[in-house]
């Protein structure tokens, strides 16, 4: 039974940051990693410098930015002991938004391409406008900037450049460097050749919310980390579900473990790490994770992203808004 997309709350509103926040260096993204757009991503020296006037944020959500990287700073490297060593950079790649319960994007390019739902830049397509710019953090807790440069509201999902970052002080997992010893590349999850098969083991890489909205009771903490890794399957696409139409509830079904902020988490296959969907809904009546399947991905990163993302997938896989796939 398929019912509406339910989210923990609409999109966060973000005044417009100051754009002349200091920065410490400009730094070009590698010749080899550029886009055809030659995106370049400012640096900025640390959180201590941010502020309500450079961010743009409210003093409540600039404190809740800092905490997440607290958090986030102590919690991943425990995390990354945890995971088979092939999926490291899985969870290196997933990024979480800074205000409250705001939902999971992940790195889909070294120059800085996130991936996430629409739902999580903007609830409402008309309110878009003054919710592009957006504030994250990798899992490492390097906070960045982002602003939304594709936004499909059918297929519920959005493309976020990064415009400006923290200088990492650790670099990540198979990242180069520039001569400075500075990171100039980010963390990124390829995506996958082909969709998965139906029962194909996966892991979600998501941010649950820190309120349980399970119980009766307010303010009850769930007490969940920042970024949470569960496993589960792939259970195929709804029946009678157009994978290029999530606008009410995802076409693509999965059980792997997820709450509210998961939304915009990769769904990745257990055996290499590559994107094959995005967790971005469930079932109320039975409890069934959906997501944006692997085939609406592809279509909308042919339609708006940098092609060397999907270099080499078979477009007959893929169909389109005007001819999509249906599964009867």
């Amino acid at each position: 039974m398929a019912t509406r997309r339910t989210t923990r709350s609409s999109s966060q509103k973000s005044p417009q940051p100051d754009t002349s926040m200091p920065i410490s260096k400009l730094l070009p993204i590698p010749p080899n990693y550029a886009s055809s757009s030659q995106s370049q991503i400012s640096f900025f020296s640390s959180s201590l410098s941010l502020s309500t006037k450079s961010t743009g944020l409210s003093k409540r959500d600039l404190a809740l930015l800092l905490k997440k990287k607290r958090l986030l700073t102590t919690s991943t490297p425990g995390a990354l002991t945890s995971l088979e060593p092939h999926l490291s950079s899985a969870l290196l790649a997933t990024l979480v938004f800074a205000q409250s319960e705001a939902g999971t994007a992940f790195c889909i390019s070294p120059t800085g391409l996130l991936l996430t739902c629409s739902h999580c830049v903007s609830e409402d397509p008309s309110e878009l406008e003054e919710n592009r710019i957006k504030w994250l953090l990798f899992a490492s807790g390097q906070i960045v900037q982002a602003k939304c440069t594709a936004y499909d509201h059918i297929r519920d999902l959005a493309l976020l450049q990064i415009t400006s970052a923290e200088q990492a002080t650790g670099l990540p997992l198979n990242i180069p460097a520039n001569n400075q010893g500075l990171s100039t590349s980010v963390p990124f999850l390829p995506i996958s050749s082909a969709p998965p098969k139906k029962n194909a083991q996966m892991i979600c890489i998501g941010h649950p919310g820190d309120e349980d909205l399970e119980t009766s009771k307010p303010g009850v903490k769930t007490n969940y980390d920042v970024i949470h890794v569960s496993y589960g399957r792939y259970r195929g696409i709804a029946e009678g579900a157009d994978v290029h139409d999530n606008s009410e509830i995802g076409a693509m079904m999965h059980d792997c473990w997820t709450y509210w902020g998961h939304s915009g988490a990769p769904l990745c296959m257990r055996k290499d790490g590559s994107v094959v969907g995005m967790h971005s809904s469930w079932e109320d009546e039975t409890g069934m994770r959906r997501g944006v399947a692997w085939e609406a991905i592809v279509g909308f990163l042919r339609e708006n992203g940098d092609p060397h993302v999907i270099q080499g997938l078979d477009e007959a896989m893929v169909g389109s808004m005007e001819t999509p796939i249906l599964v009867e």
